[in-house]
């Protein structure tokens, strides 16, 4: 196929560019890094970027989420519920035994079985049974018409079948992060892994894509933007990920560095819990009030206007970043461009609060990531000043990532600022995983912590899974965005623009993706 005469051109090329590659080390600094080797383990942005040098997906993904091949050559609907995926022939695992449709079946399979803060399992929620019809042949049967499914194995990362034969779930992370399970069919192998430190890899010369410029990888994970500019500055690491807004300016005018901005897919929100109780809203003097506030939608409005999306952007972010009105980008499928972007109005706020019997405000935490997204302690902290206006407390509570998100699992959050990516490039992910009710009999809504349901919203989404007219999915998943919008489920705030800084005289990054994966495969060395 074209995309793969064009991926195998790009690496020759890359290798060709590399003039002393044989020896090269390429040390990223990154903000954060994977919480397992198991590329199972959580649907994390940080864990499939590291991870896709280990392990291939099935269906690849371009730098605008374009799907390409990836193990699987081809794809076709055989009828409305089967899937044939064409295998690519001749390609190995890293301890050199052959990748088949076992292989591809065991992940699936596995991925269906798993459970964790953010699971995977939402990538093969529509999976009913696996067929394999040959060594270099699968067809997947799903629980109805799924025009989506290739989009969602996007993220269908493809483990040994025989490596993860006898795991069970206690023992897998154990398995995979000391590297015995840790064998993968990517351009590099698993070295080693030192938690919240680094990964090392090295290049796989038998990968199946063409050879890669970099003998070994080194990713070192800087959660402290201040320490991470440093090192690039002092040469300590070829390239940094997320550079501060702050800094962006000064890099852009210096000789020896070489920045790089692109848009992303990812939207700040913000998530209202609708449990009755919720733990961390109370009266302003500290009592507990006689319901949750969030579930009234007049609250919710209120909060919606009490935020200034423009200032969010171009002040909290200082410009890496962009007013967003919904849950999608626009380069998203099923975006909606009817939809407004809401403008602040704080006495129409004020006046909403006291109808819903809250003339004094009310007191609650708002809890966000502060080392996961560029902005993200920013905007968090921005919030709770602009909602003060309105006379609400809030205390603002910025978090690793790797805090924030098993709490809100276990429920122990009331309101939570996050990033959301549509990483397949398809709204229906979107809005299935965090807008729909969580049914684990339908394996819908499994981003939905807080327990909001709606009987419409769940109909639409449900519509928009089966419908294989394309035009006719696209009004449907616009319906959802705007039915989504008008409950006011979650508050889409801004939109992330990533900025990436590299050493001018040692690398280059020749794909920025939309993604925000920074992946070895698309950062080339400078021939000196």
């Amino acid at each position: 196929m074209l995309h793969d005469v064009r991926r195998l051109a790009l690496a020759a090329g890359l290798s060709l560019l590399a003039v002393t590659a044989n020896a090269q080390t390429l040390t990223l600094g990154v903000r954060a890094g994977p919480d397992s080797i198991d590329p199972h383990f959580t649907a994390t942005g940080t864990q499939a970027e590291a991870l896709k040098h280990v392990f291939d997906t099935l269906v690849w993904s371009g730098d605008q989420l374009q799907l390409e091949p990836g193990l699987a050559e081809s794809w076709r609907a055989v009828d409305a519920t089967t899937w044939e995926f064409k295998l690519r022939a001749g390609v190995t695992f890293h301890d050199g035994s052959p990748f088949t449709a076992e292989d591809v079946a065991a992940s699936i399979r596995r991925m269906q079985t798993l459970s964790g803060p953010n699971p995977t399992r939402i990538y093969v929620r529509r999976v009913q049974d696996v067929q394999i019809v040959d060594p270099l042949t699968i067809r997947v049967i799903t629980d109805g018409p799924a025009p989506t499914l290739p989009n969602d194995f996007i993220r269908l990362f493809i483990t040994s079948a025989r490596a993860t034969a006898n795991l069970t779930p206690q023992d897998a992370n154990e398995a995979f992060n000391s590297g015995r399970a840790a064998i993968g069919t990517g351009p590099y192998r698993f070295v080693s892994w030192t938690p919240r430190e680094q990964l090392i890899l090295e290049r796989n010369d038998n990968y199946w894509g063409g050879r890669q410029p970099w003998a070994r990888h080194v990713r070192r994970e800087i959660p402290n933007d201040a320490a991470r500019v440093a090192q690039l500055r002092t040469g300590q690491v070829d390239m940094i990920v997320r550079v501060p807004a702050a800094d962006v300016p000064t890099m852009e005018r210096d000789a020896s560095l070489r920045l790089v901005k692109a848009d992303t897919v990812y939207v700040f929100n913000l998530e209202f819990d609708f449990r009755e109780p919720t733990p961390q809203v109370s009266a302003r003097d500290g009592s507990r009030l006689a319901a949750n506030p969030f579930r009234d939608p007049r609250v919710r409005e209120a909060v919606d206007l009490a935020l200034d999306r423009r200032v969010l952007a171009e002040v909290a972010m200082e410009g890496l970043g962009a007013p967003q009105g919904q849950m999608v980008t626009p380069r998203i499928f099923g975006f909606n461009p009817a939809l407004p972007i809401p403008t602040p109005n704080l006495a129409r706020s004020r006046q909403l609060l006291a109808e819903a019997g809250f003339p004094q405000g009310f007191r609650f935490t708002l809890s966000f990531t502060n080392d996961r997204l560029p902005g993200d302690r920013g905007v968090g902290t921005a919030m709770a000043q602009m909602l003060a206006r309105v006379g609400l407390e809030v205390q603002a509570a910025g978090q690793p990532a790797a805090v924030l998100f098993p709490a809100r699992t276990r429920g122990e959050l009331s309101a939570v600022m996050a990033g959301w990516g549509t990483l397949t490039g398809e709204a229906h992910y979107t809005y299935s995983s965090v807008g729909h009710s969580n049914n684990p009999g339908l394996r819908l809504g499994a981003f939905n912590w807080r327990q909001f349901s709606d009987a419409e919203l769940d109909t639409l989404i449900q519509q928009a899974a089966v419908e294989l007219d394309t035009a006719r999915r696209e009004q449907l998943l616009q319906q959802v965005g705007a039915r989504f919008n008008a409950l006011r489920v979650s508050l889409p705030l801004t939109s992330i623009t990533s900025a990436w800084a590299m050493r001018r005289d040692r690398v280059n990054l020749v794909r920025a993706r939309a993604d925000e994966d920074t992946l070895a495969m698309d950062i080339v060395p400078v021939a000196r």
